[in-house]
């Protein structure tokens, strides 16, 4: 619990000392906000386990490509006559779960033409542009590399 507290205390010392400029009027009631924001981060949002920090570079390629190729997809369906747009609900079963899980939901929410829009019995409902373009695979892609993250402490 302790790594967990001082990993959310330096992030949101870091945010607060971005926002302030690190004033050093603002100091006292940045310690208060802090604090009330760590227990309240540890109450929404426990810690499972552990993220491995250096893996998360690991996904910025992918998701680089992933935002241009779709990018691009989209682009090229804007500018033609029939975009050939099949827009429809992809529901996708996960095994990822709390934090995980939004992440996923996040980042194909960031990928253009998808949009995460919650889930239901541990399925990830997302809206995508075109239902016949495979975004199944795409998912299970991601999921993989998120799930590759962590591990259980």
């Amino acid at each position: 619990m302790l790594p967990a507290i001082l990993k959310r205390a330096g992030l949101f010392s870091a945010i607060w000392i971005m926002l302030t400029g690190a004033a050093p009027d603002a100091l006292a009631f940045g310690a208060a906000a802090v604090a009330a924001a760590v227990w309240l981060s540890l109450r929404l949002l426990p810690p499972v386990g552990t993220v491995r920090l250096l893996r998360m570079l690991a996904l910025v390629p992918g998701f680089l490509w992933g935002s241009l190729s779709g990018g691009l997809d989209v682009a090229r369906r804007a500018f033609r006559p029939r975009p050939g747009l099949r827009p429809g609900w992809v529901t996708f079963p996960t095994r990822l779960g709390g934090g995980a899980r939004a992440a996923l939901g996040g980042e194909l929410s960031l990928m253009p033409g998808t949009l995460a829009a919650g889930c239901s019995d541990g399925r990830l409902i997302v809206h995508v542009l075109d239902t016949g373009a495979g975004f199944d695979q795409a998912i299970a892609q991601e999921e993989r590399r998120i799930a590759s993250l962590s591990h259980r402490a």
